[in-house]
């Protein structure tokens, strides 16, 4: 995968004593106020942009009606020109009288080397001020991650919090019958575009993790018939042999700095947690119990690890220290719970929840207080956490016309379980990990 070529990223004419009246969006379980925004089509310098002057905007539109928390009005109502816009500067009067709160706009030019420039800038229309803008030289070809840049940018200065636009998905890419389900490793841009497949469906793929500090992934391959973990490089293709590990009951989960994996091994009916160290392949065991121990995954701090287990008589979550001591159970309620993962913010986990014959995706913080269960299915599991700790990706499964097959797709959910969205994809698609923001 060819890395976005940017040369200069630049604020422009952002005065740091603005005051902006933009209301940022209040969102509580299961409704949100969403910002009304206007977002110009971009003005083209030369004919040769016209479709990046239209596409990009469009892109950014969509990232952030995505999100729930912003109101893209219809271009249909715009008053003012883009070219207008370009030359002119925004006239805020007529901005207000289509209730729009925020304004974006934008320039695609032609550098005297060649290059291509996309400039954005986000306006506040009561205060008629600029709140920021950035100018990024880069090639035609990436024109879709630049959306996803300045959707990150118009995001994080209305909110407050990071964006999480500028992401990838790693999934399992599902097709064929249930007797004969091809699985494959994919991955893909966050909103379900420039799908790209990793394996070649040769041996089963399950369970892929990104690395939070670098673009490589774990997953499982039973290749030749025993579980193997494999590190892949996204950029370079390169794939490399972790180890084998016949009593593999849960897949390997990177540490907060990249540089150990923590996962659960079956030895003698046991299964317990293990630490490997990816410099050394040094590994170190964590929890020594009579019980089923699974599922680890770390604090974003690496102090803590949260896992299942049914020490207790069920299976229940639990979190320890990164030695192993400390243990405390955390989840009291009916049901059983399983896939703990750690919001990247620290302040939740999330999981999935079997109840009555139902699957939950729900969150609790890390004490155990203030359980929510967000969303339901026949089947659905594997929540992952978006970088910026707001939304989580999690696959569903439901049976097809006459029961006899299953077919499972991507989605996405707010973390007050507002705002649920499917992530298009081509095939069945499951095991959704969420990248840290590109670098």
């Amino acid at each position: 995968m060819k890395k976005l070529f940017i040369l200069l990223a630049v604020v422009i004419l952002l005065p740091l004593n603005v005051q902006a009246q933009i209301q940022a969006p209040a969102v509580t379980s299961g409704s949100a106020q969403s910002v009304p925004i206007a977002i110009s089509k971009f003005h083209a310098e030369r004919a040769e942009f016209n479709d990046f002057a239209r596409d990009i905007p469009a892109i950014i539109a969509q990232n952030l009606e995505n999100s729930g928390l912003f109101k893209p009005l219809n271009p249909n109502s715009f008053i003012q020109s883009p070219n207008s816009i370009a030359t002119d500067s925004p006239r805020f009067a007529e901005w207000r009288a289509i209730n729009a709160q925020a304004l974006v706009s934008g320039n695609v030019t032609q550098t005297p080397d060649g290059r291509t420039r996309v400039e954005f800038r986000l306006w506040d229309v009561f205060s008629q001020k600029q709140l920021t803008g950035m100018a990024y030289m880069t090639t035609p070809k990436n024109w879709r991650r630049i959306a996803h840049i300045i959707s990150d940018e118009v995001y994080k200065r209305i909110t407050g919090e990071s964006g999480y636009f500028d992401t990838r998905i790693v999934y399992i890419a599902e097709s064929g019958t249930a007797t004969n389900r091809r699985k494959r490793l994919a991955i893909m841009d966050q909103d379900g575009a420039n799908i790209r497949y990793l394996t070649q469906g040769n041996e089963l793929v399950l369970t892929p993790r990104f690395s939070p500090t670098a673009q490589e992934i774990t997953y499982m391959s039973y290749k030749g018939g025993s579980p193997k973990v494999y590190l892949y490089n996204i950029d370079t293709g390169r794939q490399e042999l972790l180890g084998k590990f016949p009593g593999m009951t849960f897949a390997p989960r990177f540490a907060p700095s990249g540089n150990k994996v923590i996962m659960s091994l079956s030895k003698n009916g046991n299964s317990d947690i293990h630490e490997l160290d990816l410099r050394t392949r040094r590994s170190k065991q964590l929890t020594s119990h009579g019980a089923i121990d699974t599922a680890p995954s770390y604090s974003p701090d690496s102090k803590r690890i949260v896992f299942e287990s049914d020490r207790g008589g069920s299976q229940q979550l639990y979190t320890m220290n990164a030695d192993g001591g400390g243990v405390q159970r955390i989840t009291f309620g009916k049901g059983r719970y399983a896939n703990p993962v750690w919001s990247p913010r620290g302040d939740l986990i999330a999981f999935t929840k079997m109840l009555s014959g139902q699957f939950y995706i729900g969150v609790v913080r890390p004490d155990g207080s203030g359980e929510r269960l967000i969303t339901k299915a026949f089947h659905v599991e594997g929540p992952s956490w978006s970088p910026n700790g707001r939304v989580l990706t999690y696959f569903k499964e439901r049976k097809t016309q006459g029961g006899r097959d299953r077919a499972s797709n991507i989605y996405t959910i707010d973390i007050t379980g507002y705002n649920e969205k499917r992530v298009a994809a081509p095939t069945g698609a499951s095991d959704p990990a969420w990248s840290p923001l590109n670098p």
